[in-house]
């Protein structure tokens, strides 16, 4: 398990002053829109003020009960090594419990540092929600689903939130123009101003982020001022509608209409899961003192100043001027109107973030069709850019503006996004609390029955409006979800497809005294979705074109459900063959929010980790360990794979092997040996056995230790491995196509022969996923019968 290093407290304010750009930004601009959309039709504002203080009781405590006690006190303690959000809730659920439905897990992936459980997995008590899980496939598939929905959700608020942040913003001008131009000023400017905030994605915030936290704190030290002066100046005494006896009140008045507006009092949480999804770029510490010490008290004298006004006004013509700049002094309300602006802005720009960052996620679950991934920033981790994910984000955001033209339905859309991501949280969270903390079973039944029952009355009041805006990001998920599920469905089969029809290793050592067949120079890439085995489309290739490269290596890149796996535990490499054949097998290991290297530095170290696995694996064969291992037949043979590291840094040596050699620089890995174990063909794999070492070579020659000084065959094959480099790589990429079997059911002619293969030809290929250059591409058919 990993050590927490604990935070100075210079560090932890820090930190907590940069979190406000990017976490809070869509919190803190929350008061544009609360009063305004939960007055409008729905109740209205009358001189008994028993509205407008039921409404700020309802504010006052969901705000304590859901972001403060919720997501701060319990939801922000489930990290998945120090990351958050929907995928890190999930991701702890797969490693304490077998639920993935990924068929690629592998034993190994249990000894990356970052694969930490909460308890030893020897002393932990099955409970029966666990055996549940892992004996139900359809309990897993419905566990997805709801991650998937959960997904989906966040990308519908991507949609909604900055439609709607902007908008009321901007509709600040409507106390500053006439009535006839409100209508040709407002939506334009919003437009116009949502099309420039997409526009400058691509280049990454890193450049304006050292603005984001200042304008989010001029923006919350604005709202208290004005709560203070509100309260102070039209009704000092507002504090006694923070009595939860209000909204008693409220909903005996207001009744049936009181219910449906909770669809709009449940904005005032809005962005409150950027707090948990957000986690991985500061600390708990940092998150949970910004919050509790500066956002949360802002907001509540916000909203407070609001009530404290409209409890003194009542002579109002519409439910539209029931608004946050209704309560702003007219000499201020211009610098007012540009802060708030620039708020919202930022407070879209993290949710736009959000999107790209849970898209880029639900790829390593092969959950999302192939998109192109830009990482906009080499210093900043984790800042990426989608470009077709941008720019139909800012189509649909526009749309949405010119659609509704009102916060009342912006609103209604945005509630029932925002409430349905909530709910998805907390079920997930009673889960962890059970598999992963090991807590009693009543202890998350009671957390899922107060916060859910909570969230539930919200999602129902904001289901009911299902007309009147509702429906879009029912909508857009069902969309998304189709997508989702058709794109992960065929991938599964298209795994067990190559699974069933995989060659084998018998057949690809008789190829060499095949009449014809040839090697050629050069190192061939093989890809592939297998963990071992040979993959079909090599024998096509093959088939076809009767030649393979001097150096052949079938490289499986695979997702783990861990945020990161450290340089130094990336690669497993193995032989596929003997030494003499020069087929290796590699396993690339990424999680779900690493960085995918480009092909320059893949192939670099590729190469590097290859020769240090020839030169450790003639040291461990000639060992007195090794002889037995040689019994083994050829495929456990091939099923043993060692960790080679690729961080010359990760940890100093135990002891050098190194040696003089002719030219190029030098090197510095890790190695960990290995030894085979008895497992099953698809999960075979190899555990740690010995420590640490450390060896250095030369790529473009060849180093071998004091052990395998002597041995002519392991330099042999690190000559031929240098001049294969020096001939090229080639790239070889299956180019599939997906139909399914004779008498298939319609609907899974639909998903598949329709849906799949539109969402094929229409996404990013694999080459361009794996950033593989054109010019060294070759791409193999298939055909794959489902």
């Amino acid at each position: 398990m990993l050590l927490k290093k604990r935070d100075s407290w210079k560090t932890t304010l820090l930190l907590a002053y940069q979190s406000l750009g990017v976490v809070y930004g869509d919190l803190s601009i929350s008061p544009l829109y609360v009063y305004k959309s939960t007055f409008a039709e729905d109740i209205q504002h009358s001189e008994t003020n028993e509205e407008i203080f039921g409404v700020l009781s309802f504010v006052f405590w969901t705000l304590t009960l859901i972001p403060l006690v919720k997501y701060v006190s319990v939801v922000l303690r489930a990290d998945d090594n120090g990351e958050g959000g929907t995928f890190a809730l999930y991701s702890l659920i797969c490693r304490h419990a077998n639920v993935s439905l990924l068929p690629n897990r592998q034993i190994a992936d249990e000894e990356l540092s970052t694969y930490k459980l909460e308890c030893p997995p020897e002393i932990t008590d099955k409970s029966r929600i666990k055996v549940w899980l892992e004996r139900h496939r359809k309990l897993r598939v419905a566990l997805l689903v709801m991650v998937m929905i959960g997904t989906c959700m966040v990308i519908g608020d991507g949609v909604l939130t900055p439609a709607i942040s902007v908008f009321s913003a901007v509709s600040g001008l409507e106390f500053s123009l006439s009535k006839d131009h409100r209508e040709y000023a407002v939506i334009p400017i919003t437009c116009v101003i949502l099309a420039f905030l997409f526009a400058l994605q691509h280049y990454g915030t890193h450049r304006v982020g050292f603005l984001f936290a200042p304008i989010v704190l001029a923006w919350l030290f604005c709202m208290s001022a004005l709560g203070l002066y509100n309260i102070i100046h039209w009704n000092p005494q507002i504090y006694q509608a923070l009595n939860p006896s209000y909204m008693f009140k409220f909903l005996k008045k207001t009744r049936k209409y009181g219910w449906m507006s909770l669809g709009g009092i449940l904005l005032c949480m809005t962005g409150s899961e950027a707090m948990f999804a957000d986690l991985g770029h500061f600390s708990y510490s940092a998150i949970q003192l910004a919050f509790t010490c500066l956002v949360y008290p802002a907001l509540i004298l916000a909203y407070m100043g609001q009530a404290a006004y409209l409890s003194k006004h009542h002579d109002f013509y519409s439910s539209s001027q029931v608004g946050f700049y209704i309560a702003v002094p007219d000499k201020i309300r211009w610098p007012v109107l540009i802060l708030a602006i620039l708020a919202s802005v930022v407070g879209s720009q993290a949710i736009i973030s959000g999107t790209f960052s849970i898209i880029n996620q639900s790829l390593s679950l092969s959950c999302f069709p192939r998109v192109k991934v830009v990482h906009t920033s080499e210093k900043i981790h984790g800042q990426i850019y989608i470009p077709e994910i941008n720019w139909l984000l800012m189509i649909l955001c526009i749309a949405v503006t010119v659609g509704f033209r009102d916060t009342k339905h912006m609103g209604n859309a945005s509630g029932l996004a925002v409430i349905t991501v909530m709910l998805v949280t907390t079920f997930l969270t009673s889960l962890v609390i059970v598999l992963c903390w090991h807590r009693p079973p009543l202890l998350a039944l009671a957390f899922l029955l107060f916060f859910g029952s909570i969230e539930a009355l919200y999602f129902s009041a904001s289901l009911i409006k299902f007309l009147e805006g509702a429906w879009l990001p029912i909508l857009l998920a069902l969309i998304l979800m189709a997508v989702m599920l058709i794109w992960h469905y065929t991938t599964i089969k298209k795994y067990e497809f190559d699974l069933h029809n995989k060659v084998t290793l018998e057949w690809l050592l008789a190829l060499g005294d095949r009449l014809g067949m040839v090697r050629v120079p050069g190192i061939g890439l093989v890809y592939t979705d297998l963990t071992s085995g040979v993959p079909a489309n090599f024998s096509r290739f093959v088939t076809n074109l009767p030649a393979f490269h001097q150096v052949l290596v079938f490289v499986c890149v695979k997702s783990v459900p861990v945020p990161y796996v450290f340089p130094a535990e990336r690669y497993l490499i193995g032989r596929v063959g003997p030494p003499g054949h020069r087929s290796y097998r590699c396993i690339v290991r990424y999680g779900y929010r690493d960085v995918h290297q480009d092909v320059d530095s893949f192939e670099t170290e590729l190469v590097e980790t290859l020769a240090t696995f020839i030169t450790l694996d003639a040291s461990y064969r000639c060992s007195e360990a090794s002889e037995r291992e040689l019994e083994l037949d050829p495929g456990e043979q091939e099923r043993r794979l060692t960790v080679i590291a690729s961080n010359p840094l990760r940890r100093r040596a135990s002891y050098d092997l190194q040696d003089s050699v002719q030219h190029s620089a030098a090197s510095t890995v890790e190695v960990r040996a290995t030894a085979a174990d008895s497992l099953s063909p698809r999960d075979a794999e190899i555990s740690s056995a010995a420590g640490p070492k450390q060896v250095r070579f030369f790529i473009d020659s060849h180093v071998v230790s004091p052990e395998a000084a002597e041995n002519k065959q392991v330099a042999d094959e690190l000559e031929a491995l240098a001049a294969a480099r020096e001939a090229g790589t080639a790239f070889i990429l299956g180019h599939s196509h997906v139909q399914c079997k004779p008498g298939s059911s319609v609907l899974k002619r639909l998903a598949v022969d329709v849906g799949y293969n539109f969402l094929r030809r229409n996404c990013r290929g694999p080459d361009v996923a794996l950033r593989v250059p054109p010019a060294s591409l070759l791409e193999v058919g298939m055909v794959y019968v489902l």
